[in-house]
């Protein structure tokens, strides 16, 4: 049986990667921003990359550079060599999930994103899975996992069936997504939903409109959406979104 996405995650809105401003020395996806998030009473997405040695860090580009002015893959680098590496903006290294587990401590849902780690949305060989859902089985909080791989999905259904799972979804355009064409046309209506035990999506904010979003909701599947960068686009999010993922803005917490 699926597991139904906690109504705590419908509640305050979610900030994106965190809530990042890199003005006040918050990076995305830092120690400092969830502080931040937390303080505020949102809730936090973040993003999982995996280590050479297998440990799940909190990061969400492939390339190191545009977070760290350090080239090459995160996959390159140890935990202790990702720790020990400054974000840029901020005085802090690349945390773990480990340690974000311990500094969220169920006090706000977190929303946990899985980047896929096949290069083109295809099998996994299931170490970022494996290692997240390890610490994830003694974490006491709300707290939800998704993917835009749906064999990332799979995975963590057959690992951990008990954790409320989704798709993360959008337009899929293979000039933004550089995926194969072939790639982008199987995801864009999300076939994969009832295959791999989804519960809900978080789809592409502007994407709101396709059919298929439309069809989900329908049937009770609870929609979040990404990556909302106003109070003008959240209420026109809203019309169709239970909730949302925002960041360049103050999101409303509903009293």
């Amino acid at each position: 049986m699926t597991p139904s996405l906690p109504r705590v995650f419908m509640g305050a809105p979610i900030a994106h990667r965190a809530l990042h401003d890199i003005r006040q020395n918050r990076p995305e996806n830092s120690r400092a921003a969830i502080r931040a998030a937390i303080a505020a009473g949102y809730g936090i997405e973040i993003d999982l990359q995996l280590t050479s040695d297998g440990h799940a860090m909190v990061f969400h580009d492939y390339d190191m550079a545009r977070l760290t002015g350090r080239s090459g893959a995160i996959q390159q680098i140890t935990r202790a060599e990702a720790a020990d590496l400054p974000l840029l903006h901020g005085d802090e290294g690349i945390p773990s999930l480990e340690e974000v587990l311990q500094l969220v401590a169920g006090r706000v849902p977190l929303l946990i994103e899985f980047k896929d780690q096949h290069g083109a949305m295809g099998p996994v060989d299931g170490r970022l899975e494996q290692d997240a859902v390890a610490l994830l089985k003694s974490y006491d909080g709300p707290v939800a996992l998704m993917s835009f791989n749906p064999n990332s999905v799979a995975e963590l259904a057959r690992l951990a069936p008990e954790i409320p799972r989704g798709l993360t979804t959008c337009s899929y355009k293979p000039e933004v997504e550089h995926l194969p064409a072939a790639v982008c046309d199987h995801l864009r209506d999300i076939p994969d939903f009832d295959r791999v035990g989804a519960g809900f999506i978080s789809h592409e904010v502007q994407d709101l409109s396709r059919p298929r979003v439309a069809e989900l909701k329908a049937q009770g599947v609870p929609i979040l959406c990404w990556t909302v960068r106003s109070a003008e686009q959240e209420a026109e999010a809203r019309k169709v979104a239970d909730n949302v993922t925002f960041e360049n803005y103050l999101a409303a917490i509903p009293g």
